[in-house]
């Protein structure tokens, strides 16, 4: 991989993430919500790849990048119209809404580089699998077949699992209860276990790309996963979990948190 070719597509990327954030900063000022950040996460990386894929050389006419762009594009439009249902009429999410207390006066200018800008870097990062996958010129291989299956795993499982707790929080009498059915007797977040296994897979493919000068791309997997399971993800959803819903220590005590596995017995 050429570095300066390379380097300038990477910035590309880069750029649309930007022009991505900072509309929607625009928007969220004149909302004053900052959570619609969370609604562009996964089109703020999808359209890097989109970049990405626009400047692959003229050489590399390969299915492999194509191939992972667009399973990173159906992750994204999903994920963002799932947001955007799920959060629609209901205000500012209130895990924004505590960020904007704690950073108070001027909250809507910090939000440029606490909330949106810190995203677009993150996604830029979490990209890098895509710009590798894309430039890389080996054969499809095996690894990529692994890669690439996992992804689709992942991208079923992530969506499944939203759809069930989606459709059991629209049940009369479930307010305050505890979901414990379908994937989630298993996994107490099986949604953030299948978008780590579509970062997992997108990587193995980048290496089936171009090797092993394609392993630093190991950041965006591991950041998600860092992501999934300390910051944004599991240890902020169950901060509070347990005063908010009775049931949920029981819940905790035998259902794995992260990984799927087989219900304990108390």
């Amino acid at each position: 991989m050429d570095a300066m070719p390379l380097t300038v597509t990477a910035l590309a990327g880069l750029a649309w993430i930007g022009l991505l954030a900072l509309g929607t900063w625009c928007a969220s000022l004149q909302r004053h919500d900052a959570s619609l950040a969370d609604r562009v996460w996964g089109l703020c990386i999808a359209g890097a790849g989109c970049a990405y894929l626009a400047l692959q050389p003229d050489s590399h006419t390969g299915i492999r990048g194509p191939l992972m762009v667009a399973l990173a594009t159906a992750w994204a439009v999903r994920l963002s119209a799932f947001i955007t249902l799920r959060n629609w009429g209901h205000g500012e999410d209130r895990r924004y809404q505590a960020i904007r207390a704690r950073n108070q006066p001027h909250f809507g200018w910090r939000s440029l580089y606490l909330v949106f800008g810190l995203q677009a870097l993150l996604a830029w990062v979490v990209s890098a699998p895509l710009l590798a996958g894309v430039w890389g010129d080996r054969p499809l291989g095996a690894l990529d077949v692994a890669g690439l299956s996992l992804a689709c795993f992942g991208i079923a499982f992530e969506a499944v699992a939203d759809a069930q707790m989606a459709r059991f929080r629209a049940g009369r009498g479930n307010q305050g209860a505890v979901m414990d059915m379908g994937l989630w007797r298993y996994s107490r977040h099986p949604n953030y276990f299948g978008e780590a296994c579509l970062w997992w897979g997108l990587w193995c493919a980048a290496l089936g790309g171009a090797g092993w000068a394609a392993a630093w791309t190991v950041v965006s997997p591991a950041l998600m996963t860092v992501l999934l399971l300390r910051v944004s993800g599991v240890t902020l959803q169950e901060k509070d979990m347990s005063d908010r819903r009775p049931g949920y220590r029981d819940y905790v005590a035998r259902t794995n948190a992260f990984v799927p596995g087989p219900v304990r017995r108390r």
